[in-house]
């Protein structure tokens, strides 16, 4: 695959690690629109607290579908 195979496609990088019952997940924080950087400081990784539960969530690609789904996740959880 080329680089040109798909224009304006960029990724972006979310990484979880589990080694000896501990959890690690960190993010890029780089929002961009086709070429355009538009934030380098997003926080792509967030803590939910609710009901109790211990749960880190990180997210990817379309901002709105990733808060819609956080949104649901959280209400699951309560």
């Amino acid at each position: 695959m080329t680089e040109t195979s798909f224009p304006g496609w960029h990724g972006t990088t979310i990484i979880g690690v589990k080694k000896n019952g501990k959890v690690v997940v960190a993010g890029d924080g780089q929002v961009s629109l086709g070429q355009t950087v538009i934030k380098g400081t997003a926080r792509k990784v967030r803590r939910l607290t609710p009901g109790g539960h211990e749960v880190v969530a990180g997210f990817a690609g379309s901002t709105a579908d990733a808060f819609t789904l956080l949104e649901r996740l959280e209400a699951k959880l309560e």
